[in-house]
């Protein structure tokens, strides 16, 4: 079984994982770089936050400004209880 996020009860987010935050990229189609750049983030941090260590890495100001670079770009981060399937995921905007 793989969990994609975590879902904090006492400050209702989403925690977001490696995996999200790869998937998000992919289907804004950017490059490391390219989110670096809209998260006003260095390289290096972007990878630390995709790589197994996870955005658990980074601080929570870190993963907040991604999350927001990613959101404005057009992604949309699903919750467990926002999909049929129960699992959380990203998908486009419409």
């Amino acid at each position: 079984m793989i969990v994609l996020c975590k879902y904090d009860q006492k400050k209702k987010i989403m925690s977001l994982t490696a995996a999200q935050l790869r998937a998000a990229r992919a289907l804004l189609d950017w490059t490391q770089p390219k989110l670096a750049e809209a998260a006003k983030l260095s390289v290096p941090t972007i990878r630390r936050m995709e790589s197994d260590r996870g955005p658990s890495a980074s601080t929570e100001a870190n993963v907040d400004a991604v999350r927001r670079a990613l959101e404005k770009g057009g992604v949309l981060f699903l919750g467990p209880q926002e999909s049929a399937e129960g699992g959380a995921g990203v998908r486009l905007k419409e």
